[in-house]
């Protein structure tokens, strides 16, 4: 069982900023930028290949809801979506990020980010 199962079973704690019958979003422990965020659908997929098209139209959805929270709440200037397969995968549970770009990055702790963009 990978990492991102274990978050969605519960087994390891997680900073879940929003959750639905079929994903799970988390923000990253170790960001790229202030507030880098994981769409995880809670069905274990591999990668783009072995996604249910509904699923992953469901996960682009919920995209660009979490754009707009944290565009409004954090304020970068750009977002950038990005999704790997095969050797860049890190964890073979597909996931996609939402990263935040700033032109300072504003580098807040975690529970900052996670209390900011909760309330």
């Amino acid at each position: 069982m990978d990492i991102f199962c274990k978050i969605i079973n519960g087994e390891i704690p997680s900073k879940t900023i929003y959750e639905d019958e079929k994903v799970k979003v988390i923000l990253d422990v170790s960001p790229k930028h202030t507030g880098h965020t994981l769409i995880l659908p809670k069905k274990h997929y591999l990668d783009l290949h072995d996604i249910d098209i509904e699923v992953l139209t469901h996960i682009m959805e919920v995209a660009k809801k979490i754009s707009n929270l944290l565009e409004e709440k954090l304020k970068p200037h750009s977002i950038v979506l990005l999704q790997n397969n095969g050797k860049e995968q890190e964890v073979k549970h597909y996931h996609l990020h939402l990263i935040p770009v700033y032109d300072e990055d504003p580098q807040t702790d975690l529970e900052k980010v996670f209390e900011i963009l909760t309330k």
